[in-house]
């Protein structure tokens, strides 16, 4: 058995997230004070008690998944049950966390890009206010003509974000080129389109006024060889030097997330196990619909 660890992105929070973990296990309890520590302020509080708008505010909703994501992988590390993997990737900000687990990134400046990262998101989405749509039932192809036909009639315009799992795909940018986006896609036969609960366009040109200034806080941030195999977002390839991690996390807050692409390529390099680390269990769910088969487990 050959096995990958998949790291989530934002959407998987709950309140509560993690506090049943940290009631049982010293080892999960501790990263999350560690979090705090380097945060100074109670983000274990906020993940195990809410406020709920607290923390599905994207400044505290990134380090909080990020936190609970290095604390599941410190309990599955410690046991020694679970193989250790061939490969790791994260969906968007997990990349953050699947970093931070084979050593590219330190746990401490790992929460702290997830902390900023947020931060400059949050305020691109003040400042140019977007918004997200999952469109089901539509394949790649046509999505991607209805995108660029909404974004000759609307400016900020719409692309495609998150490629997820075939049939689920979500779109980014603009809020009027999104809708029409959407009216597009249905008209062209998709089954269904669910606006997102959010006001930031992630993975889109929206993203490009604050890509800089995180390329910048990246570059400033020690960064070593990854010990394991990271499969990125933007290429859906491996990468595990220092240079290319940088590149790869200033190109993905505009880039498109090739999930799909990225999942084929582990189960085509013989990975047949995958152990999703984090709150709930998206990433699980997604690659049972990629991959025919494949065995899922999520801890978290």
């Amino acid at each position: 058995m050959t096995t990958a660890y998949v790291f989530p992105g934002q959407g998987s929070q709950f309140v509560g997230m993690g506090l049943e973990q940290a009631q049982h296990r010293p080892i999960a309890k501790g990263v999350f004070a560690r979090a705090d520590a380097v945060l100074g302020f109670p983000l274990s509080h906020l993940c195990w008690h809410g406020p709920e708008a607290e923390l599905n505010d994207t400044v505290n909703t990134q380090p909080a998944i990020f936190t609970h994501s290095m604390a599941m992988y410190e309990m599955v590390r410690l046991s020694g049950e679970i193989e250790a993997p061939a490969f790791v990737a994260g969906h968007s900000l997990g990349e953050l966390s699947a970093l931070c687990a084979v050593g590219a990134l330190t746990f401490e400046d790992g929460v702290k890009l997830a902390r900023e990262r947020g931060r400059l998101m949050k305020e691109s989405g003040e400042r140019t206010p977007g918004s997200m749509a999952a469109v089901i039932g539509l394949d790649a192809e046509a999505l991607e003509a209805a995108c660029q036909e909404a974004s000759r009639q609307h400016t900020p315009g719409v692309v495609v974000a998150n490629d997820n799992a075939p049939g689920q795909i979500v779109i980014s940018g603009g809020k009027a080129a999104v809708a029409a986006a959407a009216a597009i896609a249905k008209a062209k036969g998709a089954k269904r389109v669910v606006m997102l609960n959010v006001s930031i366009a992630s993975h889109s040109p929206l993203m490009a006024d604050v890509a800089d200034a995180f390329a910048r806080v990246v570059e400033a941030t020690p960064i070593a060889t990854a010990t394991v195999p990271v499969v990125a977002n933007t290429s859906a390839r491996p990468i595990t030097h220092p240079d290319d991690i940088r590149a790869e996390l200033a190109a993905q807050l505009t880039a498109p997330v090739r999930w799909v692409e990225s999942v084929r390529f582990m189960h085509d390099q013989g990975v047949t196990h995958f152990v999703e680390l984090g709150p709930k269990d998206v990433l699980c769910g997604l690659i049972r619909r990629i991959v025919e088969g494949a065995e899922t487990r999520a801890i978290g």
